[in-house]
């Protein structure tokens, strides 16, 4: 019964696998650069393009509203 309880608190997820999905994943900036570009313009192409600066254009628009 110990043995079983104690396998079972144990984490499957390896530090590398948890880095590599921080790592790789969305930023919080990109996504609110999208979105905030999307009410605006109503455009794909310039919600990609303001996705891959991300932080710049939150700033900009904070600072342009």
């Amino acid at each position: 019964m110990l043995f079983s309880l104690d396998s079972y608190s144990q984490s499957t997820i390896t530090p590398e696998i948890q880095q590599t999905v921080i790592k790789n994943g969305v930023g919080l900036g990109s996504v609110i650069a999208v979105t905030v570009s999307w009410e605006r313009n109503k455009s794909i192409l310039w919600a990609i393009l303001h996705g891959v600066f991300s932080w710049i254009y939150v700033i900009y628009y904070a600072v342009s509203r």
